[in-house]
């Protein structure tokens, strides 16, 4: 396997994160959009960021799969985070392509940016897989949007990681290729 590669976009650096991203990554996750559309708790903090990075880098390790630490070129302010995510889970759909940004950067087309890529290097990398998966919760409607303009379609709806029923949607590589 290889580790995170670093993709740059006409806007974006998609790197492997860094320590130094700490505290802007755990800004992210504390902020009440981001912690809803997530389910995540509200005292959020340090330890548990931390343990995001660590699993995103150990993914792209392991399973050549993770997420990108999402800068932006102009200014290299971190975003948020984009890529794909395939965790040893039991009903797991399969390699699922997500998406975190910081709501202040919400409506400026990264995470369709950043999901192009991801999708992208999915099928480039896993050519045994003939669909990837994002995993929404019913609620989270702008995630649901990004979804669709990269071309997923709704698939089903299935208890995932706490009982929280999500969204499952689903891209076959046909169809992403056309």
């Amino acid at each position: 396997m290889s580790g995170c590669p670093t993709i740059e976009t006409e806007r974006l650096l998609m790197r492997p994160f860094r320590e130094s991203d700490l505290a802007a990554y755990t800004a992210i996750l504390q902020t009440p959009e981001v912690r809803a559309s997530l389910h995540l708790p509200d005292d959020i903090g340090e330890e548990r960021a931390f343990e995001h990075m660590e699993m995103w880098l150990g993914q792209w390790q392991l399973r050549n799969t993770g997420q990108w630490a999402i800068e932006e070129k102009d200014t290299g302010t971190l975003l948020g985070r984009c890529g794909s995510h395939w965790p040893l889970r039991e009903n797991w759909p399969g390699i699922e392509i997500g998406w975190t940004f910081h709501p202040d950067h919400w409506g400026n087309g990264y995470a369709t940016e950043a999901g192009a890529v991801a999708r992208d290097h999915a099928f480039e990398t896993h050519p045994d897989h003939d669909a990837i998966y994002s995993c929404i919760l019913p609620e989270n409607s702008r995630s649901q949007a990004v979804a669709h303009r990269l071309g997923f379609t709704r698939w089903e709806e299935r208890a995932l990681g706490g009982g929280l029923v999500h969204m499952i949607w689903r891209l076959q590589r046909q169809r992403a290729e056309t």
